[in-house]
């Protein structure tokens, strides 16, 4: 996939937890980049990197950002550490690819862009769904204008996020816990992206009903665009529906799901009788666990990734992107246009880094971007609580870097 006279780019990874290993396939089996370091708190981890991959692992991110073969650094570290990750990467000179969410709070955002912009290094924010090829493809059916301008959209998903195993700050909001954070940075990409990126304003509510659980389990925010179009997100994260069903069964990552698991995560739950024990569950669930089976091989059949049922509403059509391609409901014809299976999973993420990197070209989940995402995000806790819309200051419209 690289061009064979550019070598590939060299990646330090900072944080071996639970993204680490959704991104893990993409690192693996797209030949422009190459693992070269770790590292991690957790001592397995950092072993089975090694094993795996026949790298040093380091016992600072500060030794990882000072190693001379790392090119850029991909930060999966826990939210609240995402801007100070940043920053030293960027000083050491190192392009920068870090997670989602992009931080906790405006501010750390624009500390993190003025540290790329100062260093003269590239900062993406990702994976993100809306790096997603059928959202993008959605988007570029919009701006063909055949369907004409996009009106309303309408987001909905239904999963079981706060079941899975979780470490205590993962519950708590002002840690960076719940679903705001960690899902509708996702989802609000995705609106953003395909409505054109610049909202006017938010209202919304939120709801944390579990006790056990305590954080924003799901949220429902409405979104006006300076354009004049509206969006409603919704999302749930307390694991009795899943909106999978409207997916074809089809899982968040591209995988073929069984009806019959439903439920899987609360019951995984029920032998974790304590923080701690939780805290275990996910420990050996994630990679160098004693529960981690392996980087998988690629299956044959997987679909794209997607997140939950997205509906845009254009003046002559209602588009749909799903997994395996785009539904258009026009005036009178429904038709779908198919779009081949992912060679590489996420490999829009690379596709980014790359071009950034190597070609010139400026990402779209720029640091500027992923801050225009984050106030949003925001703006749907404060909106909740205080029970008024928020006027949004930090929008960059599609294309601005």
């Amino acid at each position: 996939m690289s061009n064979k006279n550019t070598p590939p780019l060299n990646i330090g990874v900072v944080g071996l937890g639970r993204a680490f290993t959704l991104m893990l396939p993409t690192f693996v089996h797209d030949s422009r980049v190459r693992l070269v370091a770790a590292t991690d708190p957790i001592a397995a981890a950092q072993a089975q990197f090694g094993k795996d991959f026949s790298a040093p692992t380091h016992d600072s991110v500060e030794a990882l950002c000072a190693n001379p073969d790392v090119e850029a650094v991909y930060i999966a570290s826990p939210h609240q550490f995402h801007a100070e990750h940043v920053c030293l990467a960027a000083a050491h000179g190192k392009h920068v690819l870090v997670e989602k969410p992009m931080a906790l709070s405006l501010d750390e955002c624009s500390r993190m862009i003025e540290a790329a912009r100062s260093a003269g290094v590239h900062l993406i924010v990702g994976h993100s769904h809306s790096f997603n090829t059928p959202i993008k493809r959605t988007r570029q059916i919009i701006d063909s204008g055949t369907y004409g301008a996009v009106k309303m959209i309408t987001a909905l998903n239904f999963t079981d996020f706060l079941y899975r195993p979780r470490r205590p700050e993962e519950l708590d909001t002002q840690a960076g816990g719940g679903v705001i954070h960690s899902q509708a940075t996702h989802q609000i990409d995705i609106v953003r992206l395909l409505g054109g990126g610049l909202v006017r304003s938010v209202q919304a509510h939120t709801g944390a009903w579990d006790s056990a659980r305590p954080t924003e389990g799901a949220y429902s925010a409405l979104l006006g665009f300076e354009s004049g179009a509206f969006a409603s997100a919704t999302y749930s994260g307390y694991g009795h529906y899943d909106s999978d069903e409207l997916m074809g069964n089809i899982g968040e990552m591209g995988q073929a799901k069984n009806p019959q698991d439903y439920g899987a995560a609360r019951k995984r739950l029920v032998n974790a009788a304590s923080a701690e024990e939780e805290s275990r569950l996910k420990a050996a669930r994630n990679y160098g666990g004693s529960l981690y089976t392996g980087t998988p091989s690629l299956p044959a059949g997987l679909a794209h990734q997607h997140f939950g049922n997205i509906i845009v509403s254009c003046e002559k059509a209602d588009l749909r992107p799903t997994p395996s391609g785009i539904e258009i409901y026009g005036d009178g014809q429904r038709s779908f246009e198919p779009l081949p299976p992912p060679a590489v999973p996420r490999s829009e993420v690379i596709d980014e880094l790359y071009g950034a990197v190597f070609e010139g070209r400026d990402p779209l989940h720029s640091g500027a971007w992923a801050r225009a995402t984050t106030e949003v995000c925001l703006a749907i806790l404060e909106a909740a609580r205080s029970g008024s819309a928020q006027p949004m200051r930090h929008q960059v419209a599609l294309g601005s870097t």
